[in-house]
């Protein structure tokens, strides 16, 4: 396709996208998210990450470190589950935002995508539906999660707390589920878009404050904990669910997702949109 034509496309959809009224958006993506769910029926072991992840983490934590990390924490392995399940409630919106990006990857592949593009509806909705599925499959998660956690000795000590500190999770993964889009449509296979996912997950998770305290990590790795947007997550829903200071790191947290979204939301409409 030359430049062109490219160009030409793009003004076209545009254009569409313009003439689309609000109510007529948010019709398509209420129909969109109708069909991303009943996929999931149809598919349901779709949802095995969802289910399985929240426990294994729980068990492995909790029962493999929990112990060695409790007696430095000073309070054993109780101890430890009461540090631990808030930070996991933060694991739980990064890991499982990548599966946007590669579901995304799929339908493109499959040539969903393609048929999509070709209907008259806002080229926004295909991507705020797979968004809010995924969304509710992380609540489903978070379920999963606090389930096994009150199992294995966890307290809730604020309920008003745990809602909150769901709800900032979901506010979070929101806008790294863009992130996830956007590798979703310029990389070629789902295969890519989990491996450079894992790139990214792996030193945001474990170089942060989720599994262990961070002041006896190295002053440089400290200095990146500071400015990870998990360390301010994880902490501030340990402070809204078990009590302690909240303030700062519910605003950093805030702003890391504003500011994440503003810059790559409109990436992803764009790439997508324009994506031959």
């Amino acid at each position: 396709m030359s430049a062109a034509t490219a160009t030409a496309r793009t003004a076209t959809v545009s254009t569409a996208d313009a003439r689309i009224p609000l109510r007529g958006h948010l019709r398509h993506t209420g129909a969109l998210i109708r069909r991303n769910l009943l996929w999931i029926k149809q598919d349901p072991e779709s949802m095995m990450d969802a289910v399985l992840m929240p426990v294994i983490f729980t068990l492995l934590f909790v029962y493999v470190f929990g112990g060695s990390i409790g007696q430095a924490l000073g309070g054993g392995q109780d101890g430890y589950v009461q540090y631990v399940i808030p930070g996991m409630i933060a694991m739980m919106s990064m890991t499982l935002s990548q599966g946007v990006g590669t579901g995304f990857s799929q339908d493109f592949n499959s040539g969903v995508m393609d048929r999509f593009r070709s209907l008259p509806i806002g080229r926004g909705s295909v991507l705020f539906a797979k968004i809010t599925v995924e969304l509710t499959r992380m609540l489903f998660a978070t379920v999963v999660l606090m389930t096994v956690a009150v199992l294995v000795g966890f307290h809730i000590h604020h309920w008003g707390g745990l809602f909150a500190a769901v709800g900032l999770a979901t506010v979070f993964a929101s806008s790294i589920m863009w992130v996830f889009l956007t590798l979703g449509v310029i990389l070629k296979n789902a295969q890519s878009v989990q491996a450079m996912g894992f790139l990214v997950l792996f030193p945001l998770q474990f170089g942060s404050s989720i599994f262990t305290p961070t002041k006896t990590m190295p002053g440089w790795l400290q200095a990146f904990t500071d400015y990870n947007p998990l360390s301010t997550l994880a902490d501030a829903a340990r402070g809204l669910m078990i009590g302690g200071p909240v303030a700062h790191d519910l605003w950093v947290t805030l702003g890391w997702s504003v500011a994440i979204t503003a810059v790559m939301a409109p990436v992803s409409i764009y790439k997508f949109r324009t994506k031959t």
